[in-house]
C-alpha cells in the first residue's frame, strides 16, 4: 500500500504542534500566575530562554508544514534551519546538562516533557522522514547564524544590565566572561557541527527539489498537490 507522503506529513507536523502549543500556553499561563516579580520582567526573562524562542520558531515551521507539506522560500528555509537547530540543541543541552538541576512539578512537568523531550526528537524525525530537503544551502546556513548570534549577544547584554542569566552555564556574575564565552563557544560548536550534517543529509535524503526559492513559488502557492505534481508545475 502507497504512503500519502503530504498527508502524513500533515498529520505528523500538526500533531507536534499541538504539542508544542499546548507547552507554549501552559508555560505562558505559569509565568502570568507567578507573583515573585514585576509582569513585565516575568514575561521579559522568559522569552529570554533559547527553549522558549527555539520552540516558537519550530511552531512557525511546523505550521506552516502542516498547511503545505512542500513548502519553501528564502524566509522560510532560515526559520525552518534555526528551528531544527534550535530545538536539537535544545534537547542536547538539557539532556546532557540542566535536566538534574530542574525539577518541574504538576503542569509544568508537562511543559518540560513538550519542550525538552518530545518537540527536539520528534521534530528531528519529521525533517528526516518527511522533508522538505534540498532547502539548506549556504545562503540559508548564514541567514541562520543570525538569531544565535544576537541570542547569545542579548543574554550577555541583559544579563550585564540585570544579573540575571537564563542558564547557570551562561551565568557571567558565578562564572566570569572567560569561562561563559567557553560554554557558549561549545554551544556555537555543536550548532557548526550539527548544520553541517542537516546539510550533508540534506542532499541525500528522498522528498525535496533543488529548485531555488523563487522558482517554488508555484508550489507554495498549491499545498494540496503532491510531490510529482508540484514538480510538473515547477518545470
Amino acid at each position: 500500500m502507497k504512503i500519502d507522503r503530504a498527508a502524513a506529513s500533515r498529520v505528523w507536523h500538526g500533531a507536534l504542534a499541538l504539542i508544542v502549543s499546548a507547552s507554549l500556553i501552559t508555560q505562558i499561563t505559569l509565568t502570568a500566575l507567578k507573583d515573585d516579580a514585576p509582569a513585565v520582567t516575568r514575561f521579559e526573562r522568559l522569552f529570554s530562554y533559547f527553549t522558549i524562542q527555539s520552540n516558537l520558531l519550530l511552531l512557525a515551521a511546523i505550521a506552516a508544514l502542516t498547511l503545505n507539506p512542500h513548502r519553501d522560500g528564502r524566509l522560510w528555509r532560515v526559520i525552518r534551519l534555526d528551528a531544527l537547530l534550535g530545538i536539537v540543541i535544545t534537547g542536547i543541552v538539557y539532556s546532557t546538562i540542566l535536566a538534574g538541576q530542574a525539577d518541574p512539578q504538576g503542569a509544568a512537568w508537562w511543559a518540560d516533557l513538550g519542550f525538552h523531550y518530545i518537540a527536539p526528537w520528534t521534530a528531528l524525525a519529521g525533517w528526516l522522514l518527511f522533508g522538505p530537503h534540498a532547502r539548506i544551502d549556504a545562503r540559508t546556513m548564514a541567514w541562520a547564524s543570525l538569531w544565535p548570534l544576537l541570542w547569545i549577544t542579548w543574554t550577555l547584554a541583559h544579563g550585564a544590565a540585570t544579573d540575571w542569566y537564563p542558564y547557570p552555564f551562561t551565568d557571567v556574575a558565578r562564572w566570569g566572561y572567560p569561562a561563559v564565552l567557553i560554554n557558549l563557544g561549545v554551544v556555537v560548536l555543536i550548532a557548526v557541527l550539527l548544520g553541517t550534517a542537516l546539510r550533508l543529509l540534506d542532499t541525500r535524503l528522498p522528498g525535496g527539489s533543488a529548485a531555488a526559492p523563487e522558482a517554488t513559488a508555484a508550489v507554495v502557492a498549491s499545498p494540496g498537490s503532491d510531490a510529482e505534481s508540484e514538480t510538473r508545475r515547477v518545470t
